[in-house]
């Protein structure tokens, strides 16, 4: 058979057996970055202290890599709960990044013909996961100003009865956090479970991690992937024990590698090193955006983020135009009519966001 034919059958193939709604799909894409000030991924751009970096190459030096991982990962856990004040009231579940665990969540709660419900823009992979799961997906549009549009969102969990609702806290890709009051009328209005997304928790004021014992039906969604650990590819899940020993049933067995959790666990000995890293990210990004709100024709939102959203007149202009002076950041023109002409850009080292503030000001020449 001729590379041709080949193609031809497999085309045939992937029609007759491959659903629809994953052929209509396009594949994650992820831009290359080498050589460009990598300002588009919500990257933290700090490198590891040295104190950090000698207990992760003893711990790494140390760890049997001919034998399988820890399959409950129970060091890592452990490490999470001293860290970050976690009750062994409470389960907790982790896995390769935060996706994974959205994956394991959406997949358990897909029964026949039952929704997820989510405000948009948010988080991709949301709408991603209901369509590889056979999920109904139902999106309800921001307020102009990204707030939450909490009678919409109210109405939408009355009529479709969600089995799910993810509210990303602070939002992505729009920076801002949204009340906590309308979070919390949300969470006692679902009939099902409601994830609070909150991989930007250290950039913000607010968390709904000591609120778990409240209500039944929240679980708490997390990733190390800000803080400084996106190589490693670990996120967790808080909720009650309950919810975590059936989203237990969907992990694979040895999810989080051998290497990443020595890793984790020296990283997680002492923590001061992530809070100076966030307080200083937090002060880059309050300079930034006034910078940036001071060029002709911006617009900048509001964020509690380690990013910032920047609308202006011609995105993709200014996405082409950094992008030629070796700075990549996210172009969310097209993604949603509440996105029109907006760019998201994360906060880097000083150096790189002078080299930024720069090259926006000659763009506005």
């Amino acid at each position: 058979m001729n590379d041709r034919a080949q193609g031809v059958a497999a085309a045939e193939l992937i029609a007759a057996l491959v659903r629809p709604e994953i052929r209509s799909l396009s594949a994650y894409a992820i831009p290359r970055g080498e050589g460009m000030i990598k300002l588009d991924a919500m990257e933290n751009p700090y490198a590891l202290p040295d104190a950090a970096w000698a207990r992760v190459a003893s711990a790494l030096a140390q760890t049997p890599i001919n034998r399988y991982p820890d399959g409950g990962a129970d060091a890592v856990r452990g490490a999470l709960r001293s860290a970050l004040g976690i009750p062994a009231s409470l389960g907790l579940l982790v896995g390769n990044g935060s996706d994974e665990l959205i994956q394991i969540i959406t997949a358990t709660l897909a029964r026949p013909g039952a929704a997820m419900l989510a405000p948009e823009p948010s988080f991709v992979m949301y709408r991603r996961n209901a369509v590889y799961s056979g999920m109904r997906f139902v999106g309800v549009p921001l307020a102009a100003d990204f707030s939450l549009d909490a009678p919409a969102m109210l109405g939408a969990i009355e009529r479709e009865r969600p089995a799910l609702v993810y509210l990303a806290y602070p939002n992505n890709p729009t920076g801002n956090l949204f009340a906590a009051g309308e979070v919390e009328a949300i969470i006692r209005a679902a009939p099902g479970l409601v994830v609070v997304d909150e991989a930007y928790y250290a950039f913000a004021d607010a968390s709904f991690l000591p609120r778990l014992p409240e209500f039944a039906n929240l679980l708490v969604l997390r990733t190390m992937s800000k803080v400084g650990m996106a190589g490693l590819r670990l996120g967790y899940a808080v909720a009650a024990p309950e919810w975590i020993a059936e989203f237990d049933k969907l992990r694979q067995p040895y999810n989080v590698n051998a290497l990443t959790q020595a890793a984790v666990v020296a990283l997680l000995a002492d923590t001061a090193w992530i809070e100076d890293q966030a307080r200083a990210i937090r002060a880059e990004r309050a300079r930034v955006a006034a910078a940036l709100a001071r060029l002709p024709g911006a617009t900048v939102f509001p964020t509690q983020t380690n990013f910032v959203v920047l609308r202006v007149a011609d995105a993709t202009r200014w996405f082409e135009g950094l992008k030629a002076r070796r700075i990549l950041v996210k172009n969310l023109h097209g993604w949603h009519p509440l996105l029109e002409q907006c760019l998201r850009i994360t906060v880097g080292t000083p150096k790189e966001n002078d080299l930024l503030l720069a090259a926006c000001a000659e763009l506005c020449r």
